[in-house]
């Protein structure tokens, strides 16, 4: 049986292993997938150990940046986002790269319902969950897309990088000047139970909606604030993991689950 795993430190939350078990019950696939805790002081060759048997892995927090590095070969998001959440060993025995992130959060906004082409965008933060979804997000033809940060400069830089892509500018939260179409929350804030300090304009209410990269058992309180003002949808980020992990599924096995039932699944758990 063909091996696969997600590697994080700490890992005993993730809901991968749930999840490719689901995609994998669901399309006849024979595979097994375990959560590795990997050590923060050698991560590569831990990794490098896996795949000696193991065909391909998923990677979450905190080794995105160094499973980039350990790649042989990246795929053109991959190397956009500057992070890998998923590997494939290939038949050469070398490791491919790719990220899955933005198109997992592309995928779940569109079965959604929300259209992108033209839609003004507000992308909260500046880190490596903003920087990996910059690029699918940027495919898909907004008319703006405004990247919003507590430190400018980390924010324009990111907008500088990806500004060949499409509209793209940056500035500080209390700079930001709405309506717009879609705000997504890639700030870690959600964690701490916070809020990033928004202006109430930039929602218009029965219109505008909001995406927050964190999911929980309760509302986050971005999606308790996009409420509260009147947001058209105020969803979680759970349907873009369930997303994003079907992008590595397919990369590995030449098959496109169902998302829906097992999103449906891990709906009814939380």
């Amino acid at each position: 049986m063909d091996r696969y795993a997600v590697f994080g430190n700490p890992i005993g939350h993730s809901k991968s292993p749930q999840i490719h078990r689901l995609f994998a019950e669901q399309t006849g696939e024979q595979l097994g997938y375990e959560p590795l805790l990997a050590p923060l002081d050698d991560f590569a060759g831990f990794a490098r150990a896996f795949f000696a048997s193991g065909k391909g892995a998923n990677v979450t927090v905190p080794f995105k940046e160094e499973a980039f590095r350990l790649a042989d070969q990246l795929t053109p998001r991959a190397r956009r986002a500057g992070a890998v959440n998923t590997l494939m060993k290939r038949e050469d025995g070398s490791l491919l790269g790719d990220n899955t992130d933005g198109a997992g959060l592309v995928s779940d906004l569109k079965h959604a319902g929300l259209a992108l082409d033209g839609a003004r965008i507000l992308l909260l933060g500046a880190g490596g969950a903003v920087r990996g979804v910059l690029e699918p997000l940027l495919a898909e033809r907004p008319a703006a897309l405004v990247i919003a940060n507590r430190t400018e400069d980390k924010a324009e830089a990111l907008a500088r990088e990806f500004d060949d892509l499409g509209p793209v500018s940056a500035c500080r939260f209390a700079e930001l000047q709405g309506p717009f179409d879609l705000i997504v929350n890639g700030t870690s804030a959600s964690l701490a139970g916070e809020l990033p300090p928004l202006p109430e304009g930039v929602i218009r209410p029965g219109r505008t909606f909001c995406y927050d990269m964190m999911y929980a058992a309760d509302a986050t309180p971005f999606c308790r604030w996009a409420q509260q003002l009147g947001a058209a949808q105020a969803r979680d980020g759970l349907g873009m993991l369930v997303e994003q992990a079907a992008e590595a599924f397919r990369l590995w096995r030449g098959v496109s689950p169902d998302t829906a039932p097992v999103l449906a699944r891990l709906r009814s758990q939380v």
